[in-house]
């Protein structure tokens, strides 16, 4: 047997978010669908990072384990002509032996883009969380330099069930703003289910002046959801790109 890497692209708008389903058309559901119908009997992927229900992938990562007669370049040009659009393979190759798309990863980096304008725009209003009204950047900039590092990030997500470690290195939370737009950055080794929109959030929160900036070290100290801010809206986030061993991620 051997191990075949997808390199994805996908627009999540339809799907419920990554992971197979009963009843509900997700990312993963669907190719597995299409895998399994190419290789002849059902095939499991392992994946870099869970998409949230209505967010996209630029630089998703899948992994699955296949009979060696599989040819990636056929896998390719039949997932694309089943289900592109929605969903694209721009890679697929063999990969070495060991490899999986999630414990190989030492990075994963997110965009969140935050449209500004006084009326949505049409042709980006799916990849992007409508708010109308500017924001104070610099103020947001200060509340995330209190939150990169190393830090116990419980505030930041779900209740983990079964209970695990919350402790994640933030390695970059940046806040960039344009022509009616903000873009909220964030890399880090791994993420928490909800982590980057609950990061998004409460930093709007900050930029609305609802909040200030140095309250952050407290927010990570209480270890509590509601200490932090809402979770924004899942249109908006997008994942970027994958690393794996040292190499940096793609800047895209």
């Amino acid at each position: 047997m051997t191990v075949i890497r997808l390199d994805l692209a996908y627009d999540g708008t339809a799907f419920h978010g990554w992971a197979r389903q009963s009843g509900l058309r997700t990312v993963q559901g669907v190719l597995e669908e299409a895998i399994a119908h190419l290789a002849g009997e059902p095939r499991r992927l392992t994946v870099a990072g869970r998409t949230d229900a209505g967010a996209h992938a630029a630089g998703q990562v899948a992994s699955f384990v296949a009979p060696p007669s599989l040819d990636p370049a056929k896998v390719q040009r039949a997932l694309n002509a089943m289900l592109g659009p929605e969903i694209v393979v721009h890679r697929a190759r063999r990969a070495p032996d060991g490899f999986d798309a999630r414990r190989s990863a030492t990075g994963r980096r997110y965009v969140y883009r935050i449209d500004t304008a006084r009326w949505p725009n049409p042709f980006e209003a799916r990849f992007a969380w409508h708010r109308p009204g500017g924001l104070a950047v610099g103020r947001m900039r200060g509340a995330a330099r209190h939150l990169t590092g190393e830090h116990d990030f419980a505030s930041f997500c779900r209740t983990l069930t079964p209970p695990a470690s919350t402790v994640r290195d933030l390695r970059r939370l940046t806040v960039s703003v344009g022509a009616e737009r903000v873009e909220i950055r964030a890399e880090a080794n791994a993420f928490l289910h909800q982590m980057v929109r609950s990061l998004v959030g409460t930093l709007v929160t900050v930029g609305e002046g609802k909040r200030d900036p140095d309250d952050m070290p407290g927010v990570l100290a209480a270890r509590r959801r509601s200490a932090a801010g809402p979770v924004a809206p899942p249109r908006g986030l997008m994942l970027l790109g994958v690393t794996y061993g040292r190499h940096p991620l793609p800047d895209r």
